[in-house]
């Protein structure tokens, strides 16, 4: 670990940048705009590929790509080149989000009869091409929402909001404040009894199949597009769904992909649920969505390092987190929570924001890097074992997620 807390890349110039890794130094105004366009060319230039699809999980022993949940992770390549866009005014990185989106609405399914009007976002990876994931969906809607905002161009919300009627219509489920988290990609089928991330799980019941979801606030977006308050209602209710679920810790345990029984949380999933209440707060004004929010943001300052890191995998029993995995999405993620909780009133987290900013510039591939796989990038490892075989990647998400962060704090710090 202390090899990743040295790495210091430089911006370029081929000097090291003179900054504390206590996460208290002040951030150049003018290192930001330099790390915003290396990290927008980056994503515009090397995850994104002929296509407009993301890239995902970059090898590093073998120096080759692999998909990983691409729709999503596009739809957040889009999101932060959009972030980028608007504060430079680069075309580039408007034309690179449009070839993006232009990928995401591909995906329209137009002639399956039970699936016609969703997408085709399968997950891959662990369960394979046959399932379409809730989460695949909503995670990357975010950017495509935003490309129509920025383009006037409305196709990009129209499909992601077909894809929203679908998943209203067939996944939502109003009582139980849950949206299910599977279709059987070949069928169209929901599956509500047996979720293939449980695959050696005989009796699941329907937490195992089911979340309170909320991730990229998908219906709320529908709604403002559409207008239709079905929306609305239901985002509304998944919203109290999360307050009323969320333990006192903060995040929500009984839900992969954190895991009650090694009582470990993972580095993204609650601070989706987090913004996504922010989001309800903006819609409704029900401080209660900021509170919760608060509360999750609190277990992610308790678990981000001093330096600033954070890692993959964290724990609320007191045992030490895994280091094998430092995951800069998660200390850009936090961040932009942060960031979003401190514009209402909540000051407590202002070391952790700087904390953040100082590691996300620290923790950059140098654009010089001998491989233009790795340039520009934010660093965001993940090693697991497949096979007998060290899996380790650096992953693109840390770099979606820190152009986002490095354009809000620039605008939180510097109101630029």
């Amino acid at each position: 670990m202390k090899r990743i807390k040295q790495w210091m890349f430089s911006l370029g110039t081929g000097s090291l940048m003179l900054m504390s890794v206590s996460g208290y130094s002040q951030v150049k105004k003018e290192d930001l705009k330099i790390a915003i366009k290396q990290s927008a060319d980056y994503i515009a230039n090397t995850v994104l590929d002929k296509e407009g699809k993301s890239k995902c999980d970059y090898n590093l022993t073998e120096g080759k790509w692999y998909d990983y949940e691409v729709p999503w992770h596009t739809g957040q390549a889009v999101y932060a080149l959009l972030a980028a866009y608007k504060q430079t005014g680069n075309k580039a990185y408007l034309q690179a989000a449009k070839k993006g989106g232009d990928y995401w609405v591909g995906m329209e399914i137009k002639d399956q009869s039970v699936l016609k009007g969703m997408v085709a976002a399968k997950h891959g990876d662990v369960i394979g091409e046959d399932f379409i994931v809730f989460a695949t969906v909503s995670d990357g809607t975010p950017g495509i929402y935003e490309l129509s905002r920025v383009t006037k161009d409305q196709k990009y919300a129209k499909v992601a909001t077909s894809a929203a009627a679908w998943m209203l219509n067939n996944m939502y489920y109003a009582e139980a404040g849950v949206c299910y988290d599977n279709i059987d990609a070949k069928t169209g089928e929901v599956l509500k009894e047996k979720s293939p991330f449980w695959k050696d799980k005989p009796n699941q019941k329907l937490f195992d199949v089911s979340r309170p979801n909320t991730e990229g606030w998908l219906f709320m977006d529908a709604y403002e597009f559409s207008g239709d308050n079905k929306f609305k209602e239901a985002y509304i209710n998944l919203c109290n769904s999360l307050v009323e679920k969320q333990g006192k810790e903060g995040v929500w345990m009984q839900f992969m992909p954190n895991f009650i029984e090694e009582q470990s949380f993972h580095p993204r999933f609650s601070l989706w649920y987090a913004e996504s209440l922010v989001k309800g707060y903006e819609l409704t004004k029900d401080k209660r969505y900021l509170d919760a929010a608060a509360n999750t943001a609190r277990t992610f300052a308790k678990a981000q390092l001093k330096d600033g890191t954070i890692f993959y995998d964290n724990y609320l029993n007191g045992r030490q987190p895994d280091k094998g995995s430092a995951t800069g999405s998660s200390v850009a993620f936090a961040g932009i929570l942060w960031m979003q909780l401190s514009k209402y009133g909540y000051k407590e987290f202002e070391q952790n924001i700087e904390r953040s900013a100082v590691w996300l510039m620290n923790n950059r591939y140098d654009v010089k890097h001998p491989d233009p796989n790795l340039r520009g990038a934010v660093l965001e490892t993940r090693t697991r074992l497949r096979n007998g075989k060290v899996w380790l990647v650096n992953r693109d998400i840390g770099t979606s997620f820190g152009l986002r962060f490095l354009t809000d704090y620039l605008k939180f710090k510097y109101g630029a």
